[in-house]
């Protein structure tokens, strides 16, 4: 099975000869199900009487169903988020700190222990994920927090990370750009590449005002985001790859919780990159 840039399923454990735990391919999924069915019954069920089956394999409604729950409860918390920190200013670097902080644990939690299909993890991640995203969108769009001043940045944010995500679905399903290990090591490589700047300009700003100029709504800042969006958009195809593989191995049901919150994480990344470069835009 091939890799994938988003850390919640490149970090899911593989097994001798390829794929993911339990999901090498169909017939070893099968086993795995065959054999949950054939454990005891701690509380002594009758003879005569058929245990439910542990679990079924993994449908692409269950993804869709669990990615829409879980966008839902962003969306919600980000309302609630922005309606707080537009009452109370003070209250928007709390949500920020917290949020992000709280989010980036859980989505740490998750994948390196191996907790990608907790229900609860993910739902938590994004209702603290929400909490970041309203106060942060309410920080771009406000002056007193140098902000531009414009609340249809958040809409046209929004509005662009949707269509990218869909956009994407459709190359991925018309075959139109082919996941293969080479783009999968090329878009690594990308990533790693964007994710050191990212950390040098935020080392290098603690000594020179606006560090490297990555972020500083300037021209090289403008570049960046371009750089980034495009790589989050291209990430999507990885993602989609793997679960798609997930599904054709027969993976769990739960499984789906998994896939839900790795592309929460990209299309919050996505977003986030959007809505700063239209701040830029607008500070133009």
């Amino acid at each position: 099975m091939r890799t994938t840039s988003n850390p919640i399923f490149k970090n899911l454990p593989k097994q001798q000869g390829g794929g993911y735990a339990g999901f090498g391919s169909a017939a070893a999924g099968a086993g795995q199900f065959a054999q949950y069915g054939q454990q005891q019954n701690p509380y002594g069920v009758q003879q005569g009487y058929q245990e439910a089956p542990a679990t079924r394999p993994m449908t692409i409604d269950d993804v869709v169903t669990k990615t829409g729950i879980t966008l839902g409860v962003v969306t919600l918390a980000a309302i609630i988020a922005y309606g707080a920190t537009a009452a109370n200013h003070s209250l928007a670097p709390l949500f920020v700190i917290v949020g992000g902080l709280v989010g980036f644990v859980l989505v740490m939690v998750a994948t390196f222990g191996r907790k990608q299909d907790n229900k609860a993890i993910v739902l938590s991640y994004a209702a603290a994920e929400g909490l970041f995203l309203g106060a942060l969108s309410f920080m771009f769009t406000n002056v007193e927090f140098g902000g531009v001043g414009g609340g249809g940045l958040i809409a046209q944010a929004v509005l662009g990370t949707f269509g990218v995500f869909f956009g994407m679905l459709v190359v991925y399903k018309t075959g139109a750009i082919r996941v293969t290990p080479r783009f999968t090591r090329m878009l690594v490589g990308a990533m790693i590449g964007v994710i050191v700047l990212m950390l040098g300009n935020l080392i290098a700003a603690f000594f020179t005002p606006g560090g490297f100029g990555l972020r500083d709504g300037g021209t090289i800042a403008i570049i960046f985001s371009l750089v980034c969006i495009a790589i989050a958009a291209f990430s999507f195809l990885l993602d989609f790859d793997a679960a798609d593989q997930l599904i054709r191995a027969g993976a769990p049901e739960k499984a789906a919780w998994g896939v839900a919150l790795g592309l929460t994480v990209t299309l919050v990344w996505l977003y986030l990159e959007i809505l700063r470069l239209l701040s830029y835009l607008q500070n133009d």
